[in-house]
């Protein structure tokens, strides 16, 4: 187990980024109501695992057009995918 005061989630993640992470939790949201409109929002693991593909598909994607047929910033995919990415890493090692 690691030492809670090594991991500030707040002074080292969310004062430093709170527009950004703001920005792909609008995203994330608007994909739950694209994919399962009358759910709650959940991240549906089955849709998509190739996060590493579809990362860099958006920031290509973003060097011509900041935002995407759906309205959100590929930018703020790109962040969503590097997330789901890390948090399947870290699941699959174990580390918490």
């Amino acid at each position: 187990m690691r030492d809670r005061k090594t991991m500030p989630v707040y002074r080292g993640v969310l004062q430093y980024f709170p527009d950004a992470i703001k920005e792909v939790s609008k995203t994330s949201y608007a994909a739950t109501k694209q994919h399962h409109p009358d759910k709650e929002m959940f991240w549906d693991r089955t849709k998509s695992n190739d996060h590493y593909d579809a990362m860099i598909r958006h920031l290509l994607d973003h060097e011509g057009e900041a935002i995407d047929d759906d309205g959100q910033l590929h930018l703020a995919k790109v962040a969503w995918r590097a997330l789901a990415g890390l948090q399947t890493y870290l699941e699959t090692i174990k580390i918490k």
